[in-house]
C-alpha cells in the first residue's frame, strides 16, 4: 500500500492544542496548588512536613495513577474528548473540596478525588493530538502540551502566593476550581474527535481497520511490559520524576523557611522563574528532538540524559546557597533542564505503539513514572525532613535535598542504556516508509 503522503496540521489542529495546553495547565494548576501553598497550609492546619509529602506524593499518587489505567482503556475504545471534559469537571470540583477542608482527613479525602479525576486528563490528551499532528511534528506538539505543568506552576505560584497574602489560601482552591469547571463544558463543546491514526504514515493494517479496531486491555498491558524500550522509558522517566516532583512540593516551603523568601516575593520571582524556565527547557527538547531524530530514535533518550547531566551542579547550587537570591540563580540550571526528559518520552510512546494503543501505552507510561516519581518522591523528601529536624531544625529541608542528587545520576544512567537499546531498533509502527 502507498504511503500516507505526511500532513500538516491546520488551524483547527493547532486550536484544539491550545485547548488541550489551557486544560493541562488548569491540571497542574490544581495538582500543585497544595505545595505552593504548603506554608499557610501547615501553618493553619498544623501538618508536619511528612503529612505533606503524603498527601502531595503517596495519597494522591495511588488514586491517580491506578484510576489512569481503566480510564486509558476507556477512551481506547469511547469519544477520548468526552473522557477528558468529564475528568476536567470532576477534579475541578474536587479542588474546590479542597479548599473547604478543615481538617487533615477531609483535605485528603478532597486530594484523593483530585487525583481521581486528573487521572483521566493527560492520557487522552496525548492521544488526541498525536491524531491531529502528524509524525515529524508530534515532539514539537507534545512539547508545546508539555508546556502546562511550567505554566500551570507559575500561574499557581503566582495567583495561589498572591490570593493567599491577600486573603487566605482556601480562596485560591474555590476559584482555581470554578474556572477548571466552566473549562471542561468548552472542551465538551469546541473539541472535536479526531479520526485515530488517521495521519499515521503507511500503517501496518487497512485503514479503517486501524482507526478503528480497538486493542485489547489485557493485550495493551502486556504488549507494553514485554517492550524493554517502553519498561525503560518509563523507569527513567519515574528515576526523574523522583527529582521533580520531590523539587516541586516542597521548594516553596525550603525558600519561604529555610532561604527567607515571603509568600509576595514567591508570587513574582519564583513564578517567572517557573513559568519561563520550564517552558522553555519543555519547548526547546521538544525542537531538538525532532531535529535529531531524523538521524536515529535514540535521540529520545540522549536530549533527556544530556539534560539531566547539565542540571546536577546546577542543583547542588540552588541547595547550597546562603540566600534566596542566589539560590534563585542556581535554580534556573535545573529548572530549565530538569523537564527535557517529558516530551521526548511521550512522543517516543506515541510512537512506539498502533493508534488503538495509544491512550493506555500512555496511562501506563503516567503509571510507573508517577507512582516511582510523584508517589514517593515527596513522600520521600517529607519523611527524611521529619527525621533531620530534631537534630538539624534549621536545616532539615536542605539536607535533604541533597540526597536527591543520587537519583539524578540514576535517571541519567538510565537514559543512556535506552539511548544503546533505540540506537538497535528498527523503526517504529507511525514512520515506517
Amino acid at each position: 500500500m502507498a504511503a500516507v503522503p505526511l500532513a500538516r496540521p491546520d488551524a483547527r489542529a493547532w486550536f484544539v492544542l491550545g485547548m488541550l495546553c489551557f486544560v493541562y495547565v488548569l491540571n497542574f494548576l490544581d495538582r500543585q496548588l497544595l505545595s505552593i501553598l504548603a506554608k499557610p497550609i501547615q501553618d493553619d492546619l498544623q501538618l508536619s512536613d511528612g503529612q505533606l509529602g503524603r498527601i502531595g506524593g503517596l495519597y494522591f499518587a495511588l488514586f491517580y495513577c491506578l484510576i489512569s489505567i481503566p480510564v486509558g482503556w476507556l477512551a481506547d475504545r469511547t469519544n477520548r474528548v468526552k473522557v477528558l471534559s468529564f475528568a476536567c469537571a470532576l477534579w475541578s470540583a474536587a479542588t474546590v473540596a479542597c479548599g473547604m477542608a478543615s481538617t487533615y482527613p477531609q483535605l485528603v479525602a478532597a486530594r484523593m478525588a483530585v487525583g481521581v479525576g486528573e487521572a483521566g486528563g493527560v492520557p487522552p490528551s496525548y492521544a488526541i493530538i498525536s491524531d491531529y499532528f502528524p509524525s515529524g511534528t508530534r515532539a514539537t506538539a507534545l512539547g508545546l502540551f508539555n508546556l502546562g505543568p511550567p505554566l500551570g506552576q507559575a500561574l499557581g505560584v503566582a495567583f495561589g502566593a498572591s490570593v493567599a497574602a491577600t486573603y487566605d489560601w482556601r480562596s485560591a482552591f474555590v476559584v482555581v476550581g470554578a474556572v477548571g469547571v466552566v473549562t471542561a463544558l468548552l472542551v465538551y463543546m469546541f473539541v472535536r474527535e479526531p479520526v485515530r491514526g488517521g495521519l499515521d504514515r503507511a500503517p501496518s493494517v487497512a485503514p479503517v481497520e486501524s482507526a478503528t479496531a480497538h486493542a485489547g486491555f489485557r493485550a495493551t498491558i502486556a504488549m507494553f511490559f514485554s517492550r524493554p524500550v517502553l519498561v525503560l522509558v518509563a523507569l527513567a522517566c519515574g528515576a526523574t520524576q523522583f527529582v521533580t516532583y520531590a523539587s516541586l512540593n516542597f521548594t516553596t516551603l525550603f525558600l519561604m523557611r529555610e532561604k527567607g523568601m515571603t509568600l509576595e516575593e514567591i508570587a513574582v520571582y519564583y513564578a517567572l522563574l517557573i513559568g519561563i524556565g520550564i517552558s522553555a527547557g519543555m519547548y526547546v527538547s521538544g525542537r531538538i528532538t525532532d531535529r535529531l531524530a531524523r538521524n536515529g530514535k535514540q535521540a529520545y533518550a540522549l536530549v533527556p540524559a544530556v539534560g539531566l547531566a547539565l542540571a546536577i551542579p546546577f542543583f547542588i547550587g540552588f541547595v547550597w546557597a546562603p540566600g534566596w537570591q542566589l539560590a534563585l540563580l542556581f535554580l534556573i540550571g535545573p529548572t530549565f533542564f530538569n523537564y527535557f526528559y517529558l516530551s521526548p518520552a511521550v512522543t517516543l510512546v506515541q510512537e512506539e505503539v498502533r493508534p488503538s494503543e495509544r491512550v493506555l501505552s500512555g496511562a501506563l507510561l503516567l503509571l510507573v513514572m508517577n507512582l516511582i516519581g510523584l508517589g514517593l518522591g515527596p513522600t520521600y523528601l517529607g519523611a527524611l525532613s521529619d527525621l533531620l529536624r530534631d537534630t538539624h531544625p534549621e536545616n532539615s529541608l536542605q539536607l535533604a535535598f541533597y540526597t536527591l542528587v543520587p537519583f539524578y545520576v540514576l535517571a541519567v544512567v538510565m537514559f543512556v542504556v535506552l539511548a544503546r537499546k533505540l540506537k538497535r531498533e528498527p523503526l517504529v509502527v507511525g514512520d515506517q516508509p
